[in-house]
């Protein structure tokens, strides 16, 4: 974003972008506990309305995400059994439909690996061969975007993103980390407007569908 102030600490309709997202997560029956990776150096968090919840635990973040992720799945292991599903949501992703929380948790109940939410490519996509130039077009019919959350069994995802970073592999997200260990995550179709905040106009965006989902206009 290029601001001084995090991305999840700007304002959408009147909230924090994170406010939205903890919101959506605490709100749903079946989730137990949040736990929330800050930064040593956030300065932010105190003044969010959620900050002293009484089912929100603050943990340590890391470097990148995915030392964030572990941080916390270490905390949770104190009182998580290996089986338990976690489900890993981004900050800046406010949009997050309770229906979509809903599709997940029912599609993978069963299911022996985990999945993600995700959404399959509309628009043609080309592939780079150097700065600007298309090198091929990639048949789209098989592409999806990843979305959050995503869920896993918590004693998978905690082993296969340690044995990742031990590995000095990039994980990008947890599906990436349980696809290392050649299992196959499922995906879970959820809504477009499941958004992340990465640049400035995205904002307004994310406005517009809050307001909408507000409405009853989108289910």
């Amino acid at each position: 974003m290029g601001g001084a102030v995090p991305k999840q600490y700007l304002s959408v309709n009147g909230r924090l972008v994170i406010e939205h997202a903890l919101g959506r997560l605490l709100h749903h029956p079946l989730i137990e506990r949040v736990y929330v990776a800050l930064s040593r150096e956030d300065r932010w968090w105190d003044e969010n309305c959620y900050a002293g919840h009484a089912r929100i635990v603050p943990v340590e973040g890391g470097t990148e995400r995915s030392h964030s992720v572990l941080n916390a799945l270490c905390r949770i292991s104190e009182e998580a059994d290996p089986e338990d599903w976690v489900l890993v949501h981004d900050a800046a992703r406010p949009c997050l439909r309770a229906a979509d929380i809903d599709r997940l948790l029912q599609a993978l109940a069963d299911d022996p690996v985990g999945g993600i939410l995700a959404g399959r490519l509309a628009d043609t996509v080309k592939l780079e061969e150097q700065p600007g130039v298309v090198a091929e077009t990639l048949p789209r019919d098989r592409l999806w975007r990843a979305f959050t959350p995503q869920m896993f069994r918590f004693n998978l995802l905690q082993e296969s993103l340690g044995a990742a970073l031990q590995a000095g592999r990039s994980v990008t997200d947890e599906a990436s980390a349980i696809e290392m260990r050649g299992l196959k995550p499922r995906l879970v179709e959820g809504h477009a407007d499941n958004i992340k905040i990465t640049h400035p106009r995205d904002l307004e965006l994310a406005g517009f569908y809050l307001q909408q989902q507000n409405c009853g206009v989108v289910e």
